[in-house]
């Protein structure tokens, strides 16, 4: 016979468990800006900075035929941000890793993927408000959107999209590397080659052969030669690319990033586990 005074305390699904504590962890490192000002600045000055050096410096001195070079720049400075602000992920990992907060976190109740997912969702904060910036930026240089609203806002979600592929890559790096140092050291080793061997800052066809070719597959530059699609900074007349990655750019842009978050996030979240263990 059951007891009608019994208080059944519902209990919340595993989904909803783990979306709860994914929101808990992305709102700790987001609370993180506040209080420490330093990422703050970093994050805010660092996209005017690019802009400003990039436009001022070389914005006279390479031609882009029918179109202006800071139009062209921009997109190209969007990819190379974000690819760089995954980085956030990597040393925000390793530095919690260093204090034993990861520690402490194995030992909650809560979900194995909420740390890593949480820390990589809050950096697609991070990297909205260097968008953010760097877009006003460009607008005082001379960039303009000449696409509509809803491609525009195509190409900053693609943007975002890349970013968070590249923040789960940073965190498996993140969780076999002894320290906050050898993650800068190791991302800038890899993301400054990626960022400067593609379209970034010159057509990928005034490069030579191998380089070019590298260019050309490069997924750096499928995602910046979308935003400039999606942002219709590409003049008129403009010779179609020579491969099918940047032919079909925003589609080559989201197959690298599904099949990035498909091999790196199980990936680190089997070496979280193992590694808080330690």
């Amino acid at each position: 016979m059951s007891d009608s005074s019994t208080i059944t305390i519902p209990q919340r699904s595993g989904l909803s468990r783990t979306l709860s504590d994914i929101a808990v962890v992305a709102r700790r490192n987001v609370i993180k800006i506040g209080r420490v000002p330093e990422v703050l600045v970093f994050v805010l000055l660092s996209p005017i900075m690019f802009v400003l050096l990039f436009a001022y410096v070389f914005g006279n001195s390479i031609e882009i035929p029918g179109g202006s070079y800071r139009e062209f720049l921009i997109a190209g400075i969007f990819a190379q941000t974000v690819a760089f602000g995954a980085t956030f992920t990597g040393a925000g990992i390793a530095e919690d890793m260093q204090k034993g907060i990861i520690n402490r976190f194995r030992s909650l109740p809560m979900s194995r993927v909420a740390v890593l997912a949480g820390r990589t969702l809050s950096d697609v904060i991070y990297n909205f408000l260097s968008l953010l910036i760097m877009s006003l930026t460009g607008l005082l240089v001379g960039w303009r959107i000449r696409g509509s609203l809803l491609e525009a806002l195509g190409g900053f979600l693609l943007l975002l999209l890349f970013a968070y592929a590249l923040s789960w890559v940073m965190a498996y790096v993140a969780l076999n590397v002894p320290s906050v140092e050898v993650i800068q050291n190791a991302s800038f080793l890899v993301i400054f080659p990626l960022t400067f061997i593609a379209n970034t800052f010159v057509q990928e066809s005034a490069l030579p052969g191998p380089l070019r070719v590298f260019a050309e597959w490069n997924p750096v530059s499928s995602v910046t030669q979308a935003s400039r699609e999606l942002f219709g900074n590409i003049p008129a007349g403009t010779p179609e690319p020579g491969s099918w990655a940047l032919q079909n750019p925003v589609l080559y842009t989201i197959i690298w990033s599904v099949v990035i978050v498909a091999i790196f996030a199980p990936l680190a979240v089997r070496k979280y586990a193992s590694a808080a263990k330690n």
